[in-house]
């Protein structure tokens, strides 16, 4: 039995149409079943099995965000560490947590397949639950094997080249983002209620039993998975490297007429003499056209990390009572954001792409980037109402005479920060989303969850960023006895001006994405599309 057949390897036996009364029309071309038979399409992948996997994600993302959505109250509470401190760890964590996907994906695509992957990234995750005191940042190796391995095993239950199921993959990837909501929205409404008012260790500890439930559902649809074959015996990364390597070391050449392109630097591998097929150039290309939409991405990182640090030390000072002396956590409000994507998402896959499609004649009603390049917008101005949210609650402050009072509630309701969170769950539906969508199909086909691990590096570059700014800002802004712009006080800070800065960081960083994103040509199958 082989259960790691998209890892490559298999035999031509295994691939071989023999002694099964199958129809060969029925039949997905590039993928075979559990047992490493051609995979029949009415008998695999499709939703059946992509619910298995959704579901998974459902309880990852509860597992994920009961760790750290809460866990700058937690450094800040019971560990006592400074604001700025605990917002520099938790970017520090959310950061590990989103780069390591590179290295899980190099383990996926280039030896252990996905499926093997990401049972080994579940039973991590549950050690990690188990020992969370040990080491926190087993789950940040977890999630490095699982966020890119599932998502993409997912995408796998449809074929591309089918037109129906083509469009059924697009709304996978609406559907996959919903559900990672669901769970995130789960873990906020009753895991950090449980950490704030019953016990951290409880809130901590009910995530491993989720995980547990997790693993047993996926290995519960192992019979119906698709698995993908590899198109080349060689190593994918082996392949594309050394195209990169040749084109260095023919750097002083000059390509023929016939063999130059807008990557002149990949041309160079063209050169009479290197080894590298037509197929690894245009892969290595591939890649290398996904580098400026990558980079004018990261501003969107650095603002979305706001949400589980500055966002929630706001709302900790403000009324969050709610009815007759029940208080929600100041973390929960984070749920806000999900709540949007629960909601849009529906009416962006049922209602917004139909119409789209419409006018537009393509699958997915807008382009990906143009979807991403929405989002972008969203996202700037979320950081506007932020920053001035952050100044109506510091006039708050001065008004009742509560300035130097740290501990104080201030008599502002915590819903003023509701909008803010309202729009970064609308810039997720269209960014996120979109990102997604687009890194796994304009990947060479061998890397796939490389592809997403580079949608996820975007997230993990923002958060290093992001520590990076507040210990920059803070360093300058501490000088000379004054309070930094993320004083412990938050109402002697000024978290505001940060906020105006990251608004303009993000309007230039939109700029130098529709520049990009407009001179964009697609592969495959969007060859159609322009931004």
């Amino acid at each position: 039995m082989d259960i790691g057949v998209d890892s490559g390897g298999l035999s031509e036996a295994q691939t071989r149409l023999v002694d099964v009364d199958v129809d060969v029309d029925d039949v997905v071309a590039g993928f075979v079943d559990f047992k490493g038979r051609p995979a029949v399409r009415s008998k695999s992948g499709l939703w059946k099995s992509a619910s298995f996997i959704i579901g998974v994600e459902v309880a990852e993302k509860f597992a994920c965000n009961g760790i750290s959505s809460n866990l700058i109250t937690y450094l800040t509470g019971p560990l006592g560490q400074s604001t700025a401190s605990a917002a520099a760890n938790v970017n520090a964590w959310n950061g590990a947590a989103a780069l390591l996907p590179l290295l899980g994906a190099f383990v996926a695509d280039s030896f252990l397949g996905r499926y093997r992957t990401i049972i080994i990234s579940v039973v991590v995750y549950i050690l990690e639950l188990v020992f969370f005191y040990l080491s926190l940042y087993l789950a940040a190796f977890a999630e490095g094997g699982m966020r890119p391995c599932i998502q993409a095993f997912g995408a796998d239950q449809f074929d591309g080249d089918d037109i129906n199921e083509s469009k059924s993959k697009s709304s996978f990837f609406n559907w996959w983002y919903f559900a990672m909501n669901a769970g995130a929205l789960l873990a906020l409404l009753i895991l950090n209620y449980i950490q704030d008012n019953l016990s951290w260790e409880l809130g901590f500890g009910i995530p491993c039993f989720v995980m547990i439930l997790a693993l047993l559902l996926y290995l519960l649809g192992s019979f119906t998975y698709r698995f993908r074959l590899h198109t080349d015996a060689k190593n994918p990364f082996i392949r594309i490297g050394r195209v990169f390597m040749n084109a260095v070391g023919n750097r002083h050449t000059t390509p023929s007429a016939s063999e130059q392109t807008r990557m002149k630097i990949v041309d160079r591998a063209t050169s009479e003499g290197c080894r590298c097929s037509g197929r690894d150039i245009d892969d290595a290309r591939a890649l290398l056209s996904l580098l400026p939409i990558w980079c004018t991405c990261l501003g969107f990182a650095v603002v979305i990390s706001q949400s589980s640090t500055l966002f929630t030390k706001q709302g900790q000072t403000m009324n969050r009572e709610i009815y007759h002396g029940l208080e929600i956590p100041a973390a929960t409000l984070q749920s806000l954001a999900c709540l949007a994507v629960v909601v849009l998402m529906p009416v962006y896959d049922w209602v917004l792409v139909p119409a789209a499609r419409a006018v537009t004649r393509r699958p997915t009603g807008i382009s990906m980037l143009q979807r991403i390049g929405a989002g972008l917008f969203l996202s700037l101005l979320s950081m506007v109402i932020a920053a001035l949210v952050e100044m109506r609650r510091l006039a708050t402050a001065a008004e009742y005479g509560l300035v130097d009072d740290a501990g104080a509630t201030l008599p502002m309701s915590v819903w003023w920060l509701a909008p803010q969170y309202v729009l970064f769950g609308l810039a997720d539906v269209f960014v996120m989303v979109g990102l997604q969508e687009f890194f796994y199909d304009q990947v060479p086909s061998d890397l796939k969850s490389m592809g997403l691990a580079l949608y996820l590096s975007i997230l993990g570059i923002g958060d290093f960023l992001s520590s990076f700014l507040i210990a920059l800002i803070e360093s300058i802004t501490s000088r000379a006895g004054h309070d930094s712009w993320f004083a412990a006080n938050m109402n002697r800070a000024h978290v505001d001006y940060f906020y105006w800065l990251l608004a303009g960081i993000s309007a230039l960083v939109m700029l130098a994405y529709a520049f990009f994103a407009k001179s964009y040509v697609y592969k495959g199958r969007d060859l159609e599309y322009s931004y």
